[in-house]
């Protein structure tokens, strides 16, 4: 066994919350060690994720729009060819280029790395199992191995006819038929990326809704336009069995509230039911911490477990599994160690679904709302009237947001339309600061922009949009 070797921080795991807690407690004068499995940094998200599934949406969104949209543009193309290989390059070299750039802050911030198996082996002692065992001692220990994919009985992945969003990233043909179990963001953004290239895709969800914890309205639009793009759904149904054969997979399928049971054939099935955090093997019994059913660790409002010198961030304690709500909570650790005050504001936490068009949604929902009882006042504004929408061809959708009846408080703001990702930073940043619809209002935007249709909801609250 090596030399024992001391840190003021090991950081187990090296995603988005890891890396980033990393970097920040060494930024903070803190001597860091990180431990991650993979031989690149970046966990599920940068590796087989978040930025490939990006990556293939955009590609695909191109083709997509040289196949149907280009001509409407007057951009006259020759035969239409997909070469998927050189598309997957694509999103392997992205891939490559990230993670190199995470091992160079690593240097530049002088964290050092270790490849294995992170286990805890007592309050302030960790194991790197890798070709050999190493033992580091830490005055603290981050808990930021984040999740992996849910399982479904009857339903065993291996990664090529039955495939988690993993096998999904790597497909090396086009299925004619590919079914995706589950209508939540993973699956919608892959079966998304499928149909474009040519897949038809069929959704089989439990319950009777897709994202169900969109706000309804939001999520009835969605669902609509997701429809008329191609994509078939089968809600209120569960999956009972695959069975794999040399054509493919047939599922077996049943209402989910009982009754005649249906096949359903296909070429690719991808398993995306949810996630559940990654905490088996890490030794938690070894400190006497123990986790719930989904696997996550109790944690205070300091992210501190019931062991006081350890941590855990990110998909292993409560909350959306997000990589940006993780990497604040990395940073809010570091600081918190460094005698600080980590800040992490849970109202105020963005979720994007990057299909085409995107949906950004930030804060309480209007079901969440009428459930708390809090008197509220709607804005509403569609892209169909905003000038640069319709320049660019992308009208569907709109802008809703939630302001309090009695302070004008910004509560929740719901966008389904063109990069709604990236427009509903403005408004969580006036809710960060605690702002009004007003703020909103009041603040001039540039034209022509998306970000105008923002503005025309805020003035909607009050009754008195401009362009509607």
């Amino acid at each position: 066994m090596a030399e024992s070797k001391q840190f003021d921080l090991v950081v187990i795991g090296g995603g988005p919350g890891g890396y980033v807690a990393a970097i920040r407690a060494a930024q903070l004068g803190m001597t860091v060690a990180c431990v991650e499995m993979r031989s690149t940094l970046g966990g599920t998200c940068l590796n087989v994720g978040c930025i490939p599934s990006k990556a293939l949406l955009q590609s695909s969104e191109k083709y997509e729009d040289a196949s149907l949209h280009f001509a409407e543009h007057g951009i006259e193309v020759g035969k239409l060819k997909l070469n998927l290989k050189a598309m997957m390059a694509r999103k392997s070299g992205v891939l490559a280029n990230l993670a190199t750039g995470i091992d160079y802050l690593f240097k530049k911030n002088k964290v050092t790395r270790f490849v294995g198996m992170g286990i805890i082996k007592g309050p302030n002692t960790v194991d790197v199992k890798g070709k050999t065992t190493e033992t580091l001692q830490a005055k603290n220990i981050l808990i930021a191995t984040g999740s992996e994919v849910m399982p479904l009985p009857g339903v065993d992945v291996d990664e090529k006819t039955i495939v988690s969003s993993t096998g999904a990233l790597e497909l090396d043909k086009v299925p004619d038929h590919l079914v995706v179990i589950g209508g939540g963001y993973i699956g919608l953004e892959l079966g998304s990326v499928w149909r474009r290239l040519g897949s038809k895709v069929t959704v089989v969800e439990y319950l009777d809704r897709i994202v169900p914890n969109m706000d309804k309205e939001i999520g009835t639009q969605f669902h609509k336009i997701l429809k008329a793009q191609g994509m078939d759904f089968k809600l209120g149904m569960k999956v009972v069995s695959a069975k794999k054969s040399k054509s493919g997979v047939t599922l077996e399928l049943e209402p989910a509230a009982g009754g005649k049971k249906e096949k359903l054939d296909a070429d690719v099935v991808l398993l995306s039911i949810g996630r559940r955090a990654y905490t088996q093997g890490l030794g938690l019994e070894n400190v006497g911490l123990v986790v719930d059913k989904r696997g996550c660790v109790e944690v205070n409002d300091h992210l501190q477990t019931a062991v006081p010198s350890i941590y855990a961030i990110g998909d292993v304690i409560k909350g959306p599994m997000l990589a940006h709500k993780a990497e604040e909570e990395g940073v809010a650790v570091a600081e918190h160690l460094a005698g600080q005050a980590g800040h992490v504001n849970y109202d105020v936490i963005p979720a994007v679904v990057y299909t085409w068009p995107e949906v950004g949604t930030v804060g309480k929902t209007e079901e969440e709302l009428k459930e708390a009882g809090i008197p509220y006042v709607v804005g509403k504004f569609p892209f169909m009237a905003n000038s640069r929408a319709r320049a660019m061809g992308d009208t569907d959708g709109m802008v809703k947001i939630l302001a309090c009846q009695t302070t004008d408080r910004v509560l929740g703001a719901h966008i389904l339309g063109p990069d709604a990702g990236t427009l509903i930073a403005e408004v969580a940043s006036v809710m960060e600061f605690g702002g009004s619809a007003e703020d909103i209002a009041r603040t001039c935007h540039a034209h022509p922009t998306l970000n105008e249709a923002v503005k025309e909801a805020a003035l909607a609250v009050d009754s008195r949009a401009i362009h509607m």
